[in-house]
């Protein structure tokens, strides 16, 4: 089959179009056809190797992995002993290992069956961008009902899933974005909307804040909270080569017990609970995806760089 690799770490360039064995569904595995696979900020730290942190997880001199991508939604081809919630012929969506390629490999509890309204194309940029926007709202952030909400980088992939549902909890919106995004994060659903290259974020307003933008240091984005606000770090893409944007969370971390703003760093997972949660909000119309482009996966390199670059609004997948 035809999958995205690579043998060493760096940027795009290191990315090959090539022939690899299909892998066979083991336990609890199953083996789905490849019908779009979603883009998101972790394939380039994957792809990077960046911070070296995370080295010793990845493969400290080269991808443990070689195959690139983690969104996937397709159909399912066979499945691993063990596996009673789907079957061949299913439409699936999912998070897996290695998913720019013809065939990938799913767990079946990191999968759930593809919302029925919605495109393999739509259906690949929920798993990992909506998990993450879903459980820094309910599980780091708290959220309740009725409470500003700020979410900064709210047109990008993350962003445009936790406007809606920032919304969905009966929250008041307000989102931080270019020039070029308002309009549409606007559209979202956002109450309002700040435009960071021509205005400043007003001080001490928001009851909880989730940034996903990663640029701006702790004190600046603790400026933006209410007294007892709560901070969760999304995102992290500034900093060094050895903790990269890690270095305010672990700011966060430190600091956290000695003030009355809740700090608080996430690492977000793809459970089919929560797949199935936002399934049903997918097919109720409550949550739609922002799909920006489609690449065709041999070009998945310059989906990564136009992805890296900051100019999607909303999602990019690859399709075989």
């Amino acid at each position: 089959m035809k999958a995205i690799v690579q043998d060493t770490y760096g940027n795009a360039d290191v990315l090959r179009f090539a022939d690899v064995d299909r892998p066979p569904p083991g336990p609890g595995r199953l083996l789905v056809r490849v019908h779009a696979a979603g883009v998101d900020p972790g394939v380039w730290h994957l792809m990077t190797g960046l911070p070296l942190l995370v080295r010793p997880a990845l493969g400290m001199r080269r991808p443990r992995l070689r195959v690139r991508g983690r969104d996937v939604a397709g159909t399912v081809e066979a499945v691993g002993a063990g596996v009673t919630r789907f079957e061949p012929g299913d439409e699936i969506f999912g998070a897996g290992d290695g998913t720019f390629a013809e065939y990938t490999l799913v767990r079946e509890d990191r999968a759930a069956r593809k919302p029925a309204n919605l495109t393999f194309e739509q259906a690949a940029t929920v798993p990992v961008s909506a998990c993450t926007a879903l459980q820094a709202l309910r599980d780091r952030g708290k959220v309740e009902k009725g409470q500003r909400v700020l979410v900064i980088g709210a047109g990008g992939g993350i962003g445009t899933f936790a406007v809606q549902l920032a919304k969905v909890f009966g929250t008041h919106v307000t989102g931080v974005c270019s020039t070029g995004k308002a309009d549409l994060v606007r559209e979202l659903g956002a109450d309002d909307v700040i435009d960071y290259t021509r205005e400043e974020i007003p001080a001490g307003r928001y009851d909880l804040v989730l940034d996903i933008a990663g640029n701006r240091s702790l004190a600046d984005v603790r400026r933006t909270l209410t007294p007892t606000g709560t901070l969760v770090l999304v995102g992290g893409e500034d900093g060094g080569r050895w903790l990269g944007g890690m270095e305010r969370n672990l700011g966060a971390l430190l600091l956290s017990p000695f003030v009355k703003h809740n700090l608080r760093g996430m690492f977000a997972t793809e459970p089919a609970s929560d797949l199935d949660v936002l399934r049903e909000l997918m097919e109720a119309g409550t949550v739609t995806p922002v799909l920006d482009r489609t690449f065709p996966l041999a070009t998945a390199a310059e989906a990564i760089r136009y992805l890296h670059a900051g100019r999607a609004r909303g999602k990019v997948v690859v399709v075989p």
